[in-house]
């Protein structure tokens, strides 16, 4: 006598729209495909990943949706269980807040484990605002190192920024950051005090949406131009020290 075992299923990393543009404006019918096949997911908030597959696939029923949160508050014992449905044989798809998971984004925990228990990974397809910002530059795209968030801090987060400029410089490495949109105009104001004149930055907010704003200048440049309006808006920060 003969059992058959149930295949794994597998996780799916799926992008979502950076903002409010029409998501097949900008991701590929492999993620219409994706959501209308998988019920279960892991996702940040719940609410907006709903309302997310709901314009991507709107004969969906909300009610078959198997959903886990995934954010600051999920308690670390609890995320091995997000990925039972695999074990299971069903199709698990991690869903980002904006962009692409587990990319300066929850989601490289449920991923590493997936790994350990011998799930298929699946990346998709779809807009990363890091990628997109770093190709949109003109600055090394060879030679790069992303920070997340800097320091709140006043003195400290001068420091880190010196300190970047300093291996940037060295290395001929581009530095990559980001900011909570509303402290946007801060960092900015930061970044013109204390980075040498000749360093490149580039400033790439609201990527992919109606709004974009893409720019490099050396600080100089801009210092002597009108600031940009980057209040509240999400942002990519890029420096290239010369």
């Amino acid at each position: 006598m003969s059992t058959q075992e149930t295949p794994t299923g597998r996780l799916y990393l799926i992008p979502t729209t950076l903002g409010d543009t029409a998501p097949l404006e900008v991701l590929p019918i492999s993620i219409k495909q994706a959501i209308e096949e998988i019920d279960h997911y892991i996702v940040e908030n719940e609410k907006s990943a709903r309302h997310f597959i709901k314009n991507i696939s709107p004969r969906k029923s909300q009610p078959a949706l198997h959903i886990e949160q995934l954010n600051k508050f999920t308690e670390p014992e609890l995320i091995p269980s997000f990925l039972e449905p695999c074990l299971k044989g069903f199709h698990v798809g991690v869903l980002s807040e904006a962009g692409s998971p587990a990319v300066a984004d929850p989601g490289s925990e449920v991923v590493r484990l997936a790994h350990e228990k011998n799930i298929r990974v699946v990346p998709l397809v779809g807009p990363s605002s890091l990628i997109l910002a770093l190709m949109s530059s003109g600055l090394n795209g060879q030679n790069f190192c992303f920070h997340g968030y800097l320091p709140i801090e006043n003195q400290e987060r001068k420091k880190v920024l010196k300190a970047m400029e300093k291996e940037s410089r060295q290395k001929n490495q581009t530095q990559l950051f980001i900011e909570t949109p509303y402290r946007n105009d801060k960092l900015y104001e930061d970044l013109i005090k204390t980075l040498a004149p000749s360093t490149l930055l580039c400033i790439a907010a609201g990527i992919t949406l109606n709004e974009e704003f893409i720019r490099t200048r050396t600080v100089e440049e801009w210092g002597k131009a009108e600031p940009p309006q980057l209040h509240k808006k999400p942002a990519i920060f890029l420096l290239l020290a010369q």
